[in-house]
């Protein structure tokens, strides 16, 4: 007889074999054995469960949301006579948000693409499990993995990892798994196609399959096969006249099936519209409570719901909680590492900095005599993102504003990490005045005084909110509304040596460019941002981000000129299909401002002799000599990039693959990038809508190598 049947039994032998009156306590049931499988431990318990038990485990408690427990999102009870944990689901994309109490602020999701590094992006998960295991929370609501090339102004840019769904998905995976390996289950969202704010409960999303698989899909594919992670959660959005919480096209045929996912999908906040189509469509959890899941009981008197996707809903859950190993080690309120998370957060903030405009000033030189600093707070903090994803820093903020666009729930944070403070720090023989750029003719008078002047340009974003261009509107309320982009062209006209550092979500639009020396786009850098903008500046750190989104000269080149927006239901038709973010603009052939991949160095690199050959099962290797001919220490990222057949009618290129390799100066190295064209990235493959499946397409392959994706030459051809 099988482990489970035994138990199973001798759960049935204490329910029938006794006829008193009285109910008697329900039964301890013995942990499951390690020794037994995932599948295996988490069916002896969903099989000794009452029904009532399993009703409970399929919605959160509703409690309002400061009055969950551990100051979580949302809440499960466990059930103690089973050993299984409460579950406390928690914000996470760029720290533990909600009300948990103070933690790690890293820099924004984009940044940590924006370093093309898998290891780093990994620590960086790390940190994510480590704090929500110190308050005790399990269940991580982060792997923002939605695409910022379908719309670049979206509020929740910062949260996403870029436009490409190879880079976004595997930087990604690389989160979530270091957050899993913290026994913490991880979730991915917005499943699927949540790509702008604007009327997000009320868009319907209009695109073929076959784009969608490519895209936005792809990077849900590679993050869920990769991480193994153990929830999804779907988006507030419709797609093809479908709500994503209960298509069953999404989350039954290609999440479940197509996918083989074993974990459970879970609602966004309120995003239920029904009970029994939702449950038998995939959805397994809704949250915050049962607003609809409530009437459960009544929808399997009525057939609606099956006892059998009833038993499977609990069973995705259960298993979850032994996949990552939280049933063996349960979370309990600790302390952060502080020192330890701060120490990742600086480094991701450090190389994820993209250098994109120097014409000289920097680094910047010793023996300055004077520099003034200028821009919003910049004197007492670097800015965040808000809504969900928001984070108390370590230490409390250094100021919290109100919103004047969607109120206090998601308030302005500027993070404990002051540019004065650090700028000074490392010019200690230089007078170093601020002005917060109220008065861009009091600006410029400082400027002008200055031997160099660094403009610290803020724009915040958040969730339920997108911006209405790409300039550097001021979405957040003040008095007297400030335009930095007139700020940062008086400054400029008043002193040839004017730095711009540019704390915000993604894509920046920039007017004023050609009279700037210098540009740095800082993303969000988190409570260490400050420190590591210093260090990048004053060249103690050589800048080697590269940019994970194209940047447009303006938001009149993007396929919408407009974000589309009603009070009643709408559609949104992503009629450009597969030309996403940088493939659009080579499409289109539009040039744009700094294009995606794109970065500078404080030294220069050399790319050169490359060597293409395709092996067995599709495997591609490209070799190149990589050389730093500079004077610093740099790391350069080799990108490789594929045209396909033809006949595919798909974009001019695609990412496939990237190494970051890091040199002395002087020094050369021969670099390897294998491409597996059976991953699930499907790097040499495309949708055929036909066959419902992924397929390689007989013809000719071009191979492209540089250092972004406008500077790649071909490197050779290939047929398939």
């Amino acid at each position: 007889m099988s482990t489970i049947r035994s138990h199973a039994l001798i759960v049935f032998l204490f329910f029938c074999g006794c006829g008193s009156a009285s109910p008697k306590p329900l039964p301890t049931i013995p942990p499951p054995s390690p020794a037994l499988s995932t599948d295996e431990r988490a069916a002896i318990l969903v099989a000794a469960m009452t029904q009532d038990e399993k009703l409970r485990l399929i919605h959160g408690t509703g409690e309002v949301l400061s009055a969950v427990p551990r100051g979580a999102a949302g809440h499960v009870p466990g059930i103690p006579r089973m050993g299984f944990p409460s579950l406390y689901l928690v914000d996470g994309s760029v720290g533990i948000g909600n009300t948990t109490g103070e933690s790690t602020a890293l820099p924004s999701a984009m940044a940590s693409a924006a370093t093309w590094d898998l290891d780093l992006a990994y620590q960086y998960g790390v940190v994510l499990g480590k704090d929500m295991r110190a308050h005790g929370v399990n269940v991580h609501l982060g792997g923002n993995v939605n695409l910022a090339g379908r719309e670049p102004r979206t509020g929740r840019a910062f949260e996403t990892k870029g436009e490409d769904p190879i880079l976004a998905g595997r930087i990604n995976a690389a989160h979530l798994l270091g957050t899993r390996d913290q026994n913490v289950v991880t979730c991915i969202k917005h499943f699927a196609l949540n790509d702008q704010e604007t009327g997000r409960e009320l868009v319907n999303v209009v695109i073929d399959e076959r784009a969608a698989r490519e895209t936005d899909l792809l990077a849900f594919e590679i993050g869920i096969k990769d991480a193994d992670v153990q929830a999804v959660m779907a988006g507030y959005n419709s797609v093809r006249g479908a709500w994503c919480s209960e298509s069953e096209s999404l989350l039954t045929g290609v999440l479940k099936q197509d996918w083989a996912f074993p974990g459970f999908v879970v609602s966004d906040w309120f995003g239920t519209h029904s009970c029994g189509h939702a449950a038998m469509a995939g959805l397994d959890m809704e949250m915050p409570g049962s607003t609809h899941f409530s009437g459960m009981k009544a929808a399997l008197e009525a057939g609606e719901v099956t006892q059998s996707r009833l038993d499977d809903m609990v069973h995705r859950i259960v298993r979850a909680v032994f996949a990552v190993g939280l049933y063996d080690r349960p979370t309990s309120p600790g302390t952060v590492d502080a020192s330890a998370n701060l120490a990742v957060a600086q480094a991701v903030a450090e190389q994820g900095a993209v250098l994109l405009k120097n014409i000289g000033d920097l680094p910047l030189p010793p023996g300055l005599g004077s520099i003034a600093i200028i821009g919003p707070n910049a004197d007492i903090g670097v800015v965040s993102g808000g809504g969900s994803a928001g984070v108390t820093p370590m230490g409390g903020s250094a100021l919290v504003e109100v919103s004047g666009f969607v109120g206090s729930w998601f308030p302005v944070r500027w993070l404990p990490s002051s540019p004065l403070a650090a700028i000074r720090a490392k010019a200690p023989g230089a007078t170093v005045r601020f002005h917060d750029g109220s008065s861009a003719s009091d600006a410029a008078s400082l400027a002008a005084a200055s031997d160099v002047a660094i403009v610290f340009a803020t724009q915040w974003s958040s969730e339920s909110l997108d911006r209405p261009a790409l300039n550097l509107t001021d979405l957040v309320h003040r008095s007297s509304p400030l335009d930095q982009d007139e700020l940062i062209r008086a400054v400029a006209a008043a002193n040839g040596h004017t730095i711009v550092v540019l704390e915000g979500p993604g894509a920046q639009s920039m007017p004023w460019l050609s009279g700037v020396s210098a540009v740095l786009a800082a993303w969000y850098p988190g409570q260490r941002g400050a420190e590591a903008i210093a260090n990048i500046l004053f060249g103690d750190v050589n800048p080697s981000g590269k940019l994970p989104i194209t940047f447009p000269k303006t938001h009149l080149d993007l396929p919408r000129v407009l974000i589309a927006g009603s009070s009643t239901p709408f559609d949104v038709l992503y009629d450009e299909g597969l030309r996403t973010g940088y493939k659009w603009f080579d499409a289109q052939g539009i040039e744009p401002l700094f294009p995606f991949g794109f970065g500078l160095s404080y030294t220069t690199f050399v790319i050169a002799n490359p060597t293409v050959s395709l092996g067995g099962g599709n495997q591609l290797s490209v070799t190149v000599d990589l050389a730093n001919t500079g004077t610093r220490t740099g790391a350069e990222v080799v990108q490789v990039y594929l045209s396909m057949p033809a006949s595919l009618g798909e974009p001019p290129r695609r990412l496939v693959g990237w190494q970051k390799v890091t040199l002395p100066p002087g020094a050369n190295t021969q670099v390897t990038i294998r491409v597996d064209g059976n991953s699930s990235a499907h790097p040499l493959g495309y949708w055929d809508e036909a066959a419902r499946a992924w397929a390689i397409a007989p013809g000719d392959y071009g191979v492209y190598v540089g250092n972004s994706s406008r500077n790649a030459s071909l490197a050779g051809t290939f047929r398939l």
